[in-house]
């Protein structure tokens, strides 16, 4: 009897197999073996057996295979191409990565379509941006969508995560643009609106110094910045902000205003020390001699710096014996002078001092030496400078005549 035959060989029936597998296809598959470097799998459904490098498993290169996958298990994989070489063991190369980065494509496209918001982790900087790991997939974020203001150095945004926003997906050049500006501008205006609502004029706060710049210093009061202007750093003169404060440093502070319509909290350091004016008393008194620098020149006299924050008066007739017709013309801003102390009136902030006291008068005859009284002169300058009046400098230049 004939040997009974099937429609078709199992030659045949091996090709049809393999040509209902098409490349880009996503197919269900159960793994046969796992090896060091790969795992055998079979596809559903067709006879036909693929191989999946571990590259194509998972993009840790240091991975264990045999903690990704066991024998039996499911997996779903995309086709990528036919085998190239007898040392891969199936008639395809698969992937389980590309399925995830496909699904991963597709969920940040719907992301965007709903206006959604994403979490990324940033993994590295790039000279125009930051590289970020979401969910496997890599995105990028340009230095011009990290923040609502320029931000200068990157590296501290490394290992942070950060809410984003998806705005532009494109699979087949594997881009995905996102931007965290907006999200930066609507946490911070929260974050002022909190501040605002808690911070008022008198109230002292323990905070730190975010950056400095040639007039002033911001200061973090939670997220939102004041500013400390250069006068209001210290009873002692300075010339920038650098050479008394530094970033991340703890200062105390005293809120001066808060401006919510401008969004502009002003700050004083000093006005949290104990005031210069409050020790001088015991440091100078009526007769002594000092150093000082001067600080300001006006028509009436030169304002000296004797001590941090303490300038006291050289009235124009105390410059020289000689006729001084303005201040300018025998002083200088800068200048170092030694000074004789007429008075010293710390309650309102007064301090006459004198240069000529310590010169011998060049134009007066010797006389026998007496001990007079120690000259108690009270010149007087405008309120703008120091509480004076007008009138009173009107006074003292007739009385000096």
């Amino acid at each position: 009897m004939a040997e009974e035959h099937s429609d078709t060989n199992p030659m045949e029936q091996a090709l049809n197999n393999f040509n209902q597998v098409q490349i880009g296809d996503v197919v269900e598959t159960e793994v046969l073996s796992v090896d060091d470097g790969q795992l055998i799998v079979g596809i559903d459904n067709s006879g036909v057996e693929g191989v999946v490098p571990l590259k194509e498993l998972t993009a840790d290169r240091k991975a264990d295979i045999h903690d990704l996958a066991k024998v039996g298990d499911k997996l779903e994989l995309l086709v990528v191409r036919p085998s190239a070489s007898d040392k891969e063991d199936g008639s395809f190369i698969l992937s389980k990565r590309r399925v995830e980065n496909r699904k991963a494509y597709e969920k940040m496209s719907e992301i965007q379509a709903n206006d959604d918001t994403i979490t990324g982790k940033v993994t590295s900087t790039v000279k125009s941006g930051l590289l970020v790991d979401i969910d496997g997939l890599r995105g990028f974020i340009p230095a011009s969508m990290i923040s609502d203001h320029y931000v200068r150095d990157l590296k501290p945004y490394v290992g942070k995560e950060l809410t984003l926003k998806v705005i532009e997906v494109d699979q087949t050049k594997n881009r995905l643009v996102l931007s965290h500006k907006e999200i930066a501008a609507a946490q911070k205006a929260a974050k002022e609106a909190e501040v605002f609502a808690k911070i008022l004029p008198g109230d002292v706060i323990e905070a730190k110094v975010s950056r400095l710049t040639n007039f002033g210093a911001f200061i973090d009061l939670g997220g939102v910045d004041g500013l400390v202007h250069i006068s209001q750093i210290s009873y002692q003169h300075i010339d920038k902000p650098s050479e008394v404060l530094e970033p991340g440093q703890d200062v105390k502070v005293k809120v001066l205003d808060v401006d919510k319509d401008r969004g502009r909290i002003s700050l004083s350091i000093k006005a949290t020390q104990p005031g210069p004016w409050e020790t001088v008393a015991d440091k100078i008194k009526v007769g002594d001699e000092i150093d000082g620098v001067i600080r300001r020149l006006t028509d009436f006299g030169a304002f000296v710096e004797v001590l941090p924050g303490v300038e006291g008066l050289v009235h124009v007739s105390q410059i020289s014996w000689d006729h001084v017709n303005k201040p300018s013309d025998a002083l200088e801003v800068g200048q170092k002078v030694h000074l004789k102390v007429l008075n010293v009136e710390p309650d309102r902030r007064r301090l006459g001092l004198s240069i000529k006291a310590l010169v011998e008068n060049p134009h007066e005859k010797k006389k026998p030496q007496t001990d007079p009284e120690p000259e108690k002169i009270d010149y007087k300058i405008p309120k703008e400078e120091r509480g004076f009046s007008l009138g009173d400098i009107i006074d003292s230049d007739k009385l000096s005549k």
